[in-house]
């Protein structure tokens, strides 16, 4: 059939606005549909005010700790309002690089509204009809909410509506101990705030490695934030005027009083649209996330799906990454198509140590029954962190027994994000410890810690014979 557009994207967040974007590049017929903001979560909620926010957090824990630096006399005022307005000063600016008028000058035909999907190749918006030979549906996803009882007391907040505060809270209690709850406990606890974690796991960040965890843990610990691990919420009370968090724990039921609670227990993709999926040829999974194939075809034939509405990924680059396999695969399949490669996708928590991660984490390894061995050097040695008093956290390397082939890498410690690049590349080109080792570091640098973790591997798996060998000959030659 004859179509107006080569690709209809449904979604302008990260994978939405990657997908039109190379569609345009290529010189297809595209149209990118949203129905709310262009640049989605990542930029209206998630990755670009947090990081506003927890950079606000740590200027104020550095000045409050002024004399680790040297200074005789410090002090700061917290007006969340005016911290609140530098965030969204910050989404401003960075607001442009995902702008309609962006995507239209690169040859995206962009609509603000509300898509329905028809069928196959129809999609209808703001009453008009549109057709189409593929479409790519970068639906995103929202915050879960529990269904707790008691739920309309608490005036509760979520990532997207957390910015809307204006009043720092004496008292927050925050549900959820993975990346975001971290990144907003620690936030919080350092402008101000009470910080109180609830997290039904033993501990928080249950998909890290138990001893990258702890020191996450002990650092919160010391800033004063409470964990309170092994404590499953049930249900929102008033007691005395103050609203208070019930939850169920080992020793009975423990009462936690707040003034701001902030769900962050995860994310459920925005699947809930009354399109007739099965008429689609789309199946859903039990948690709402579109099934898609190694090509990311959800349908089996011209519909794609990518990003946070898809497993098993919830990252913006990962997010970039399909998009760009939906893009191509749509436009040229069946001459070229190429398979989702997901073996090397980094993801980094951005609390203060920040933990950064490529590949395989130990418990990811046992998991999968992948022989491994562990290489780690202490960031507490390296002169680049003394000089900046941030001299703790841990480069951990995990190699294939006896080879310095890289199955994965975590670093816990400061600038980890910025670090973990240096693994990233050595994973996805190739080359090992040994290359990282003979590359040259500038000094000093926080990213030395990586070649000094590569020594450490190297030491240990010195050739002993060879060594002695070597010893009797320097012997001889004195």
């Amino acid at each position: 059939m004859a179509a107006e557009y080569n690709l209809v994207v449904i979604g302008g967040g990260s994978a939405g606005l990657v997908s039109a974007y190379i569609a345009a590049a290529v010189k297809a017929k595209v149209v990118l549909i949203e129905k709310h903001k262009m640049g989605g979560d990542c930029l209206n909620y998630g990755c670009v005010p947090s990081k506003a926010l927890i950079k606000t957090a740590k200027v104020v824990a550095q000045v409050r700790n002024h004399a680790k630096y040297g200074i005789k006399s410090a002090s700061c005022e917290i007006d969340l309002a005016q911290v609140m307005a530098r965030v969204r000063k910050v989404v401003a600016e960075v607001e442009p690089h995902d702008s309609v008028e962006r995507y239209t000058g690169l040859g995206v035909e962009c609509v603000i509204g509300e898509a329905e999907v028809v069928d196959a190749n129809t999609v209808k918006v703001n009453g008009r009809t549109m057709t189409a030979k593929n479409l790519v549906l970068a639906l995103g996803a929202s915050p879960i909410v529990p269904p707790l009882k008691g739920l309309e007391l608490s005036g509760y907040r979520t990532s997207e509506t957390l910015w809307d505060m204006k009043v720092l809270p004496k008292r927050l209690v925050v549900l959820g101990g993975g990346p975001i709850g971290c990144e907003i406990a620690q936030a919080f606890q350092r402008l101000g705030s009470a910080v109180t974690q609830v997290e039904m796991g033993p501990r928080i960040l249950p998909r890290e490695d138990e001893d990258v965890a702890k020191i996450i843990a002990e650092r919160f610990a010391a800033e004063g934030v409470r964990m309170l691990c092994g404590a499953k919420a049930t249900e929102i009370v008033v007691e005395g005027g103050e609203k208070v968090l019930l939850c169920e724990t080992a020793k009975g039921i423990e009462r936690v009083p707040f003034d701001e609670l902030l769900f962050a227990v995860g994310r459920r993709a925005n699947t809930k649209q009354s399109w007739d999926w099965k008429k689609l040829g789309i199946e859903l999974d039990p948690s709402g996330t579109i099934k898609v194939d190694a090509y990311l075809r959800a349908n089996g034939a011209n519909i794609y799906a990518c990003g946070d509405a898809i497993a098993p990924y919830q990252f913006t680059h990962t997010a970039s990454h399909q998009a760009w396999y939906c893009a191509v695969n749509a436009l040229f399949s069946p001459l070229k198509k190429f398979k989702a490669d997901y073996r090397v996708i980094p993801w980094v928590t951005f609390t203060d140590p920040e933990v950064a991660n490529v590949g395989h984490t130990e418990l990811s390894a046992k998991k999968a029954g992948i022989p491994y061995e562990v290489t780690t050097y202490g960031v507490d040695d390296l002169d680049r962190a003394i000089a900046e008093s941030e001299a703790h956290g841990q480069v951990k390397v995990l190699t294939v027994p006896g080879k310095d082939t890289i199955l994965g890498a975590n670093i816990v410690g400061y600038n980890a994000g910025e670090m973990i690049g240096e693994y990233v590349s050595a994973m996805k080109h190739g080359f090992g410890l040994n290359a990282i080792l003979g590359t040259i570091h500038s000094y000093p640098t926080m990213i030395e810690a990586n070649k000094y973790a590569a020594g450490n591997w190297k030491k240990a798996h010195a050739p002993q014979g060879l060594l002695q060998f070597v010893q009797k000959y320097h012997a001889f030659r004195r």
